[in-house]
């Protein structure tokens, strides 16, 4: 697994349209949010920005990355090359999408101290953690599986597109209007329960109970998310 993690690594360095998308434009909207957080959080709250900087990070530079390097892979044979070794399926799955979930990690955790460091700590670091790392999760198996319908790196910037600017929707609008109305649409829309979830996590003045709550559907998405990387996910080059 870590051989072909260092191997992928070094493709990511190497290709320039990939690492833009994947580390500066996050970065570049990430600070847009932050230089403007007053702002923003007069729309909604300082938990709304978190949640978008979560998101933005999580779309753009997690999972559009992720389906545009698999597309890549599967095009020039690489996945047909690396199944013939005694690697396990898992195994090279796990190698290729590495380097770039350590990446969008890191570069979420880091913003979001930023963040914290500039505007103010979270309530509830705990639950913020967790609605991140199910949110990470859950983008990275929808780009497996988005993986499996791209033909090529160039058709990655159509396939990705939908959900991308879906769930950045999603988060926007239920950090901003909040769950007061039509709030079971909002839950188990994909991403709003983690963003409720984050926002009631950075701001406060939630109850610890109601707000544990909210993991169901947001795991409930992240099961749904690897069923359909399971079914979805194709290593012979698409016709």
């Amino acid at each position: 697994m870590f051989p072909i993690a260092q191997g992928e690594l070094i493709q990511l360095l190497r290709n320039r349209a990939v690492l833009i998308n994947s580390l500066i434009v996050p970065v570049a909207v990430s600070v847009f949010f932050i230089s403007y957080r007053d702002t923003f959080s007069r729309i909604g709250s300082l938990g709304y920005v978190a949640a978008v900087l979560i998101f933005t990070i999580a779309a753009f530079g997690l999972y559009a990355t992720t389906v545009t390097t698999l597309a890549a892979r599967r095009q020039n044979l690489f996945l047909k090359r690396l199944r013939s070794t005694a690697a396990s399926d898992a195994t090279i799955l796990t190698g290729l999408v590495l380097p770039i979930s350590v990446i969008a990690t890191v570069q979420v955790t880091v913003i979001l101290v930023v963040f914290a460091g500039v505007g103010r700590t979270p309530a509830n670091p705990a639950l913020v953690a967790a609605a991140l790392a199910a949110t990470l999760v859950m983008m990275l198996a929808f780009a497996i599986a988005t993986a499996g319908v791209t033909n090529s790196p160039e058709h990655a910037q159509v396939t990705t597109l939908p959900l991308s600017l879906a769930v950045v929707a999603v988060a926007s609008w239920v950090g901003i209007t909040g769950t007061e109305s039509l709030a079971l649409l909002k839950r188990i829309l994909p991403g709003g329960s983690a963003t409720e979830l984050v926002v009631n996590a950075w701001n406060g003045g939630v109850p610890l109970a109601d707000s544990i709550l909210l993991l169901a559907p947001t795991l409930g998405w992240v099961v749904v998310a690897i069923v359909l990387a399971a079914r979805m996910f194709r290593w012979e080059p698409r016709r």
